[in-house]
């Protein structure tokens, strides 16, 4: 039985979270060697804490991008999110760089020679999501969680409100009924702000951003918005909580709405399966839905290291469809090659596009004009509709 009522939760963290610091450290490594040589191999992972940073991973491509460099780009990703306090600061902080070449082992099975095809990176199950809740397809809740901390960042960017710190965390619950959210029930933001700064003060540069984020109509009752519940939220970041890269896997994805795989997506290249079929897969679940051939749409698509060609692919319509999930099947391998090449090339993925996707989620986004969330077109409705 589908149930219909219910209320539904989902957080997001923002840029100033530990583990998204780490995220956007290990991305802004990939598109530095992305930049130079598009067939770069990067898998490298970071961890933050107190004044301290550490690189670690395995990489292949040009000699350019040295441990010099790695350093600087992680100080400049720390200066770029505002961490400038005694525990965490950009100039300040240790950066210790243990990055080394990528096994040959490795190498033997995914690259391309002779007859056989560019493999996978490692096996692994990806899964994509698409809902029409929302225009921009993706779970309300999470939707609404992202918007909310990206406001409230842009301000402290863009304004002269700098009472807040990068560190902040957000919560939205709704209700839905007959299957679609009608009101948010309660709203949580946490938030570092100054020690000059009180309670009162936060509250009233944080509401301003669930009011103008939230639908109208949909607030909820005063005593069910908790701003900065613990009472204070000073020392943040990663001086306050360890930050490791690859942590925040559902924030990333659906909020919960969806199954993830087995994989984060943060510090590596494309070739990594992880990362690039899990686009693929929201790719052609979000066209499924613009093309209005279900209400909600979930695909799997599963690999085994050094093979090119997929072992499954999996449509499920969570009983909303109105097509055949087989015959859709059969058509999404004929649009869309889902070898790993396959996919870059369909994508563009060997593009330095991937430090602008460690916060606020990798999907629901515009897709940009020099490729970035190329996965977000909707290019494939119109073959789609015309198939069935």
């Amino acid at each position: 039985m589908i149930r219909d009522s219910y209320l539904f939760t989902s957080e997001s963290v923002s840029e100033g979270h530990p583990d998204k610091v780490s995220d956007r450290i290990s991305d802004a490594i990939v598109d530095k060697f992305l930049a130079v040589d598009p067939a770069s191999r990067v898998a490298v992972e970071t961890l933050t804490t107190t004044n301290r940073v550490v690189l670690a991973g395995e990489v292949r491509g040009p000699e350019s991008i040295t441990k010099e460099v790695m350093e600087q780009t992680a100080r400049n990703v720390v200066k770029k999110i505002g961490y400038e306090q005694d525990g965490f600061h950009w100039k300040k902080m240790n950066v210790e760089v243990h990055v080394q070449g990528q096994s040959g082992d490795i190498a033997m099975g995914v690259d391309a020679s002779g007859n056989k095809d560019e493999g996978a990176g490692d096996q692994g199950i990806m899964f994509g999501y698409a809902t029409d809740e929302t225009e921009n397809l993706m779970p309300a809740t999470l939707d609404f969680s992202h918007k909310i901390l990206k406001s409230m960042a842009e301000e402290r960017h863009g304004s002269a409100i700098k009472e807040l710190g990068p560190d902040s965390k957000s919560q939205v619950t709704l209700q839905y009924i007959n299957g679609k959210p009608v009101r948010a029930t309660s709203v949580v933001v946490s938030t570092q702000h100054s020690a000059e700064t009180n309670q009162e003060r936060v509250r009233e540069i944080v509401l301003p951003h669930i009011e103008n984020i939230l639908p109208d109509g949909w607030m909820p009752a005063a005593d069910e918005l908790y701003i900065n519940p613990t009472g204070q939220f000073i020392i943040g970041g990663p001086d306050g909580d360890t930050g490791l890269t690859g942590r925040k896997i559902i924030v990333d994805t659906y909020g919960g709405a969806a199954q993830h795989g087995g994989g984060a997506f943060s510090g590596k290249d494309p070739t990594k399966v992880d990362r690039s079929a899990a686009y693929a897969t929201r790719y052609l679940a979000k066209n499924i839905i613009a093309a209005g051939l279900a209400h909600r749409c979930s695909i799997q698509l599963a690999y085994a290291i050094g093979v090119s060609k997929p072992l499954s692919l999996y449509v499920d319509f969570h009983q909303t469809g109105n097509v055949d999930p087989a015959k859709l099947e059969k058509l999404l391998s004929e649009v869309m090659d889902l070898s790993p090449r396959g996919i870059r090339e369909h994508l563009g993925l060997n593009r330095p596009i991937y430090e602008r996707t460690a916060a606020y989620g990798h999907f629901g986004r515009d897709p940009e004009e020099d490729g970035g969330f190329s996965w977000e077109k909707l290019d494939l409705v119109d073959v789609l509709k015309s198939e069935f």
